[in-house]
């Protein structure tokens, strides 16, 4: 239940699926109640829709009682005999809503999707929910229509109950004027023989004048009767309406309030959502440790692998050092004769160095007798050329 003025929450939308074109089968007038049943022949549909149908609840008047579980027609009716309109709903074989249309009736729209109007005579208001705001102002729209025709029809009955009341005081007042004509015209006689036919249309006019005059007067009881019904359902209506506005002004201080926690906890939402990112971000970073430590781990295993192998290495040390020493002796050894054939070398080197330098003196030594022996042989030569002349000579 929700409050007045206030949408209420409806079925579900696939319920909601009528329109003002009904099917053929929901525009046959509905089963009406065993006092209803007279004015069926002169009722007929003038616009059918389907909606979810809402009453107030009696014992809170704040509160909306769903009165169908799902949407059903509802429809505005005619009656041309008595020159009325209905709203009629049924819900299989109970009616929901039976509600004469007068002009003192308003439909208001409390939301988009819904509206409601109050019917003193059945001392309810009824609330109707529409799957579309088009659908809820084709209805608001046939309200207004069928309320101002009401209006007209009230107007009407009126002034015809109007003209018979005057016209009644009038033949009244007239009536008297008659008699006395007739009793100065003439005598009993002549008014047996003369004035009978008059007399008796005039009573046949006042009978029927009086009847008229009853029935105005009635009619006029019965409309203060309803006139005080409705000053008394107006003033129901009043105080439920200064309830509802009560309602409202707590409802928005509810309202009020509601939007501040929401605030509230909207921003703690907010803070929230930040340390989620916070606890997403060290989530992150302790998965990154944990494969940085399982890469560690794997990395120790291969050290402890080297590690393993060096000590199996370790174990040949030993004789690994004693080679060492016998290779270091022997390399020592080696250094001497190393050392010792470099001071050989040396002193060979020095030695060919002299041995150089002496074949440098024995060339230049040679080179020299060489050249004294070219200049004896060409003494020589020139010696015989010049024995040879002389024998030549002699």
């Amino acid at each position: 239940m929700c409050e007045v003025g206030t949408r209420p929450p409806l079925p579900a939308s696939g319920d909601l699926s009528g329109g003002e074109t009904p099917p053929a089968s929901a525009l046959s007038p509905p089963v009406l109640p065993p006092g209803e049943k007279g004015r069926e022949m002169g009722e007929q549909p003038i616009f059918t829709t389907r909606a979810h149908v809402f009453q107030i609840d009696p014992a809170t008047k704040k509160n909306w009682v769903p009165a169908s579980k799902q949407a059903v027609t509802v429809s505005y009716f005619y009656d041309s005999t008595r020159n009325s309109y209905r709203i009629i709903s049924v819900d299989g074989a109970k009616v929901i809503i039976n509600s004469t249309i007068t002009p003192n009736m308003t439909f208001t729209k409390t939301s988009q999707k819904f509206g409601q109007w109050a019917d003193s005579r059945a001392n309810t208001v009824f609330g109707l929910g529409f799957s579309s705001e088009q659908q809820l102002s084709k209805f608001a729209e046939k309200f207004q229509e069928v309320k101002e025709a009401a209006r007209l029809a009230r107007d009407r009955s009126q002034e015809k109950a109007e003209t018979s009341s005057n016209h009644s005081q009038e033949s009244g007042r007239e009536t008297p004027c008659s008699t006395r004509a007739s009793s100065v015209n003439g005598t009993d006689d002549e008014k047996a023989s003369h004035g009978t036919p008059s007399d008796a249309q005039l009573k046949t006019e006042n009978d029927k004048l009086k009847l008229a005059l009853a029935q105005s007067s009635s009619n006029v009881k019965k409309w203060e009767t309803e006139l005080q019904s409705l000053r008394d359902s107006n003033a129901r209506l009043t105080s439920a309406l200064q309830e509802s506005s009560a309602s409202i002004e707590h409802w928005k201080t509810q309202f009020s309030i509601c939007k501040e926690e929401n605030d509230q906890l909207r921003s703690k939402i907010e803070e929230l959502e930040e340390q989620c990112n916070e606890i997403d971000k060290e989530r992150e970073r302790n998965a990154q440790l944990s494969r940085r430590l399982q890469e560690l781990e794997a990395e120790l295993q291969d050290k402890e692998l080297e590690l393993e192998d060096l000590r199996k290495q370790g174990e040949v040390i030993p004789q690994l050092m004693e080679e060492c020493e016998t290779v270091s002796q022997k390399l020592q050894a080696a250094e001497k004769r190393n050392t010792d054939l470099e001071e050989k070398v040396r002193a060979l080197q020095t030695e060919v160095e002299e041995s150089r330098h002496r074949q440098n003196n024995l060339k230049t030594d040679l080179q020299t007798f060489l050249d004294v022996l070219d200049g004896k042989i060409d003494e020589l030569h020139d010696f015989r050329q010049g024995l040879s002349k002389l024998g030549i000579d002699n």
